[in-house]
This record gives structure tokens, C-alpha cells and sequence, in this order.
């Protein structure tokens, strides 16, 4: 089969990795990619993956390119292509891609829709509202005595949700969203939620329309710097499994969260396939809905993929093609960590074009994979092209094994400015429920 990835970070590189040592992969594309995705290799038969230079929201070049090669599969990595709607401009002409069509997509283009959906279907959430008006927006935050979460209904790179502690706190975020139009376009309505407390994880399941397939648990962390403080930023690592859910308990969420999403999707006549990403506080009256994402979350993908045995292709597949029901997802008994190495400064101003050396023999440890995100090649060498650079991943017998590796990997890579988090997992460990 011939497939063409869309997208350039480090998500995209994971699924690209994966996809590479499907058996039924001919050829495979990425658009645009960056260094570590044109070093890929397949396989079967040792195929270089091409990276070609059409942007990720650039549809109608992606369209045309797939048209031309011939692309049997398209594989949509990023959320912006799937607010645009690409899912719908290729199924127009006839091609097959994976991901939600726009429609869909709207769970996460619009955190009101989702507020409202989650109302209206009973899934357990956040309570929230949502507003175009700052004043309401305040006079609801102060209804909630000022501890909230204010969040741009739009998509904002992971980064358009600010935690507050105070009225003070709220309505600044109020104008830095709404007003001073911190985020862009994103802020012209906001949505304000309660405060929840608890434990943060991430939900990943498999749809095609009429079924989903559950992932074992992950955690991200956002914040910028260690202990969770900081700014937060798309991602700071993530490792999986999580010790905070039983089986018995996932399965439960599967029940309360997933099964009434499906039946209301199938209510509201949307098709929704692709993956959904629920991100969920664990509070003391059980899982609630943070919010929902219509894609794999990054770095939760560079952990969920190297612990898949099963392969991405049929999987995809199958849920483009509404056919996933008889599919079963493998999962590897090992834990996967994660750590992000992010440019000086971010997620805020950050130079690039630094030189990143030390890549080769971290990639040489044993169950270890240095996935890129903010890399291109210039004049022969790797240098830095984004705010966050590599997501270096290591397999580890437990979470602390796999931590451990992921860390020694870090420790050979050098670029000027880099910064990382240096506590990826630490919360499950000090918890004493992961050894």
C-alpha cells in the first residue's frame, strides 16, 4: 500500500516509525516530515521514506500529491488539517484517509461544542460555560470563587488552557485571551470550568464510526518545568502505563466516558473516525472529561507506539474503512517514558539552528528510539527548527527501568539551550503504585 503521512512533529514521526515496519507498506510519504522522519527506513524492503515540502494545511497541494503518487492511505497527524477539513476534501475526490472529517474534528476545534456535548450525552465532565463576552466570562469565573480553568474555544498548539487559582488569576486570563488576543483567532470565546482536582491522564481509543477501541492509560505533562510548574506547554513527556487506573477501573471509564460519546455521535449523525483523546482528572467522585482531542496526542503517540505489537497499518485501515470490530489491539507488557528535549526558552521565544549532536549513540541503546519533533538538516547536520526538538523514548521492564534508559539517552544529546524535565513519571513512581 502507498501512504502519505501529514505532519512534522514528533507525533508524526512515531506513527511513521510504526507504519514503516508494516509488511503491507510499498512506499510511504511524509508531508513535510523533518530529519528523523527522511532518515526512516522500511522494513520490507529498506525503502528510504520520502519527505516532500507541501505543508501540513496546505490541502490542496496535499490533494494534489496524493492524486499524483497514487496514495492509497493518507494518515492525518495534526490537528489544524482536520479543523480545515482535509478528511472531507479527500473523501470528495474519492481518496481514503484516516482521521475525523471536520464535523468531527469539532470536538477539539471548539471546546464549547465539546462543553455542550458532554452536557447534553451525561459523560462526566468539568463543569463549564461558555462565553464571547470577557465581563460574563469573569462574572462566571467568579461564580466558581475565581478557582477555574480558562481555555480558548479554538486550537491553540496545546497551550490556550490556563490554570487559576484566584479572581485575579481568572480575569487576567479572561483578557489575555479575549482581549489581548493571546492565542489568536482561538480566543474569541473562551470556556471557564471548574477547578478539578485529582490525578491527570490520557485516554486514547480507536473509532470507525460505530465502535471504539480502548489504549491502556498514558500521562503527559504539560507544565514546563519540574514538579508541574511553569507554563504549560504541547507536552513536556509522558509514559505509559499509568498505575492509577485497574483494569476494572478503565474498563469502567470505557463505559461512562466512551460508550455515551458513541451513542451521541450516532444522535447527532457524525461519523466519527479516527482516534479520540479524552484528556480525564481521576477525582474522588471518579474519571471526568477535561476536555477531548480528535487526535494522538504528542508524546503520548511515541509511548502508545512503541509498546503496539499489533500493526498501525491494518489497524488504520480498518477504522477508515468502518471495519475495526473484528480487530484487536496488542499491547507489549513493558513500560514506555518519554522525555521531550525542548529549545531555551520554550514555550515562549526560542532560537533556532542549533547544532544537536550525540544523536547516533543515544538511538544505539537498547530499547530506545530518539523520535524528532524541531529538526531539519542544514549543510549536512541536524540542528533545531522548533520548541520542542526530540522526544527520546525508551522500553524498560517497569517504569522505573524505562525512565532510567530514557535518561541516560537524554544525557547523550547536546544542543545549545536544551531544556527537559527531569521528573517524566516521577508522580506514578513516588505514588508507590509503579515499581
Amino acid at each position: 500500500m502507498r501512504v502519505l503521512v501529514v505532519g512534522s512533529g514528533g507525533r508524526e514521526h512515531a506513527l511513521v516509525w510504526k507504519l514503516a515496519q508494516s509488511a503491507h507498506v510499498e512506499s510511504l510519504l511524509c508531508a513535510p516530515g523533518n530529519a528523523g522522519i527522511a532518515a526512516e527506513r522500511l522494513a520490507g524492503s529498506g525503502a528510504a521514506v520520502e519527505c516532500v515540502g507541501v505543508g501540513a494545511e496546505d490541502l490542496s497541494n496535499l490533494l494534489a500529491l496524493a492524486q499524483e503518487r497514487r496514495i492509497e492511505l493518507t494518515v492525518v497527524g495534526p490537528d489544524n488539517p482536520l479543523a480545515l477539513g482535509i478528511v472531507d476534501r479527500f473523501e470528495e475526490r474519492g481518496l481514503r484517509i484516516w482521521g475525523p472529517s471536520r464535523s468531527a474534528a469539532r470536538f477539539e476545534s471548539s471546546k464549547a461544542f465539546s462543553q455542550q456535548f458532554t452536557e447534553k450525552y451525561g459523560i462526566p465532565a468539568a463543569a463549564g460555560g461558555a462565553f464571547d463576552d470577557p465581563a460574563a466570562a469573569k462574572r462566571f469565573a467568579a461564580s466558581l470563587g475565581g478557582r477555574c480553568v480558562v481555555k480558548a474555544d479554538g486550537l491553540a498548539l496545546g497551550k490556550g488552557v490556563l490554570p487559576c487559582s484566584s479572581l485575579a488569576e481568572a480575569e487576567r486570563a479572561v483578557d489575555r485571551i479575549m482581549v489581548e488576543r493571546t492565542f489568536g483567532a482561538a480566543g474569541a470565546r473562551v470556556v471557564v470550568q471548574e477547578f478539578l482536582e485529582g490525578v491527570e491522564i490520557s485516554l486514547h481509543a480507536l473509532c470507525d464510526g460505530k465502535v471504539a477501541k480502548l489504549f491502556p492509560t498514558s500521562q503527559d505533562h504539560k507544565r514546563a518545568l519540574d514538579g508541574d510548574r511553569g507554563p504549560n506547554t504541547g507536552g513536556m513527556g509522558a509514559y505509559s502505563p499509568t498505575p492509577f487506573l485497574s483494569d476494572a477501573q478503565l474498563a469502567g471509564a470505557a463505559a461512562s466516558i466512551l460508550e455515551p460519546f458513541m451513542r451521541g455521535c450516532a444522535a447527532e449523525g457524525i461519523d466519527y473516525r479516527g482516534i479520540l483523546y479524552p484528556g480525564v482528572m481521576l477525582t474522588s467522585s471518579g474519571p471526568r472529561v477535561l476536555e477531548f482531542n480528535a487526535r494522538f496526542g504528542d508524546p503520548e503517540t511515541q509511548v502508545y507506539l512503541t509498546r503496539l505489537e499489533s500493526d498501525l497499518l491494518e489497524l488504520l485501515d480498518a477504522s477508515a474503512r468502518g471495519a475495526l470490530g473484528r480487530m484487536q489491539l496488542r499491547w507489549s507488557p513493558l513500560a514506555s517514558v518519554c522525555v521531550v528535549m525542548a529549545s531555551g526558552g520554550y514555550p515562549e521565544g526560542y532560537a533556532r539552528g542549533k547544532i544537536i549532536s550525540g544523536l547516533e549513540a543515544a538511538g544505539a541503546s537498547p530499547n530506545t528510539k530518539v523520535f524528532h519533533a524541531g529538526t531539519a538538516l542544514r549543510d549536512g547536520q541536524i540542528v533545531t527548527s522548533g520548541g520542542r526538538v526530540l522526544g527520546v523514548t525508551a522500553l524498560g521492564q517497569d517504569l522505573r527501568a524505562a525512565q532510567s534508559a530514557a535518561y541516560a539517552a537524554v544525557e547523550q544529546i547536546h544542543f545549545e539551550g536544551a531544556q527537559y524535565r527531569r521528573d517524566i513519571g516521577q508522580r506514578a513512581l513516588v505514588s508507590g503504585a509503579a515499581s
